[in-house]
């Protein structure tokens, strides 16, 4: 068994500065949480309580409670301590409820999708 050295010390308590703040995780599959750090561990898992999910659709947007909520190292792409003296938003962003935000999540997909698939179905006048 060999001891940690100074180097993956500093690496495992890097989230310590951390703790009990108000941090936005952003993931890989792009979703951005936002919560309170409670714990993590040297793999990046982290503990968040009083999570909740920021979902942002435009000038739209909903903060969709979590709870206390674990999130695996590995699906973590950025940390990041807010600032609780600034605006977390925009002020021409609009706070809507979340069947509201979920609508215009799926209509953007849906748009995305017709876009893509109006790009395949045209790929034959590409002169590349």
């Amino acid at each position: 068994m060999s001891w940690a050295g100074p180097d993956e010390l500093l690496l495992s308590t890097s989230l310590a500065g951390f703790l009990d703040k108000k941090l936005i995780v952003l993931l890989r599959d792009g979703r951005k949480l936002l919560g309170t750090l409670c714990s993590f561990d040297q793999f990046a898992n982290v503990v968040l309580q009083g999570a909740c999910e920021r979902v942002i659709v435009g000038e739209l947007y909903c903060d969709v409670p979590l709870g206390l909520y674990v999130i695996r190292g590995e699906n973590v792409v950025l940390i990041g301590e807010l600032d609780l003296e600034k605006d977390e938003l925009p002020a021409h962003m609009t706070c809507v409820p979340e069947a509201e935000i979920r609508k215009a999540e799926k209509a953007e997909r849906e748009a995305r999708d017709l876009k893509g698939s109006m790009r395949k179905r045209m790929e034959f006048l590409d002169y590349d």
